[in-house]
């Protein structure tokens, strides 16, 4: 179940924030006038951790240009319901709705949970008159390439040197994928 954040659940914030598997990379390229992509599989696959969503949880709650929704599971063994994924959206700069972070645990992962918080995603945007969506990602984050470009969105640009000044990640590419509703 899609359920916004309130006071009462704020708790949840980044609880589902857990290591992904890098399988691989995205290779993108831009050629007359559009972006398509290959993809480089890893020999050795290997675990990342990003850090958790900076944010504030209180910055979001009741705000008509920001949100979060958590996709919350079956009750446990004390009648909790826990958090299995959160999606974070503010409205950007250039008119588009952002997905600051988009995490699902990793027991939840490719059962619908990322696809329900994306569609909440979809319908926060339109519902605030917003023309479309836009997430960063990074070229060696292939399942989250995946994820986007399987939901609709495109590439809207690469930036090849946003992450140099962080020795540990310097060889990362941002990738800017987009969904346009009209």
């Amino acid at each position: 179940m899609i359920v916004p954040m309130t006071a009462s659940n704020k708790a949840d914030f980044n609880t589902a924030n857990e290591p992904f598997e890098v399988i691989g990379r995205l290779i993108p390229k831009y050629e007359g006038g559009s972006w398509s992509s290959a993809e480089e599989l890893f020999a050795y696959p290997h675990e990342k951790t990003y850090e958790p969503c900076e944010a504030r949880p209180e910055d979001y709650i009741g705000r008509p240009d920001r949100a979060v929704f958590f996709f919350t599971g079956p009750t446990d063994s004390v009648g909790d319901a826990g958090c299995e994924g959160q999606i974070v959206l503010s409205k950007n700069w250039n008119g588009y709705a952002l997905i600051e972070d988009l995490c699902v645990r990793k027991a939840s992962r490719r059962s619908g949970v990322g696809s329900a918080l994306f569609e909440a995603g979809v319908r926060w945007a339109k519902s605030a008159g917003l023309p479309g969506l836009a997430v960063e990602t990074q070229d060696n984050n292939l399942a989250a390439c995946r994820f986007y470009a399987k939901h609709g969105m495109v590439i809207g640009s690469v930036d090849v040197m946003v992450y140099d000044n962080f020795p540990a990640v310097a060889d990362e590419k941002a990738v800017y994928w987009y969904m346009k509703f009209a």
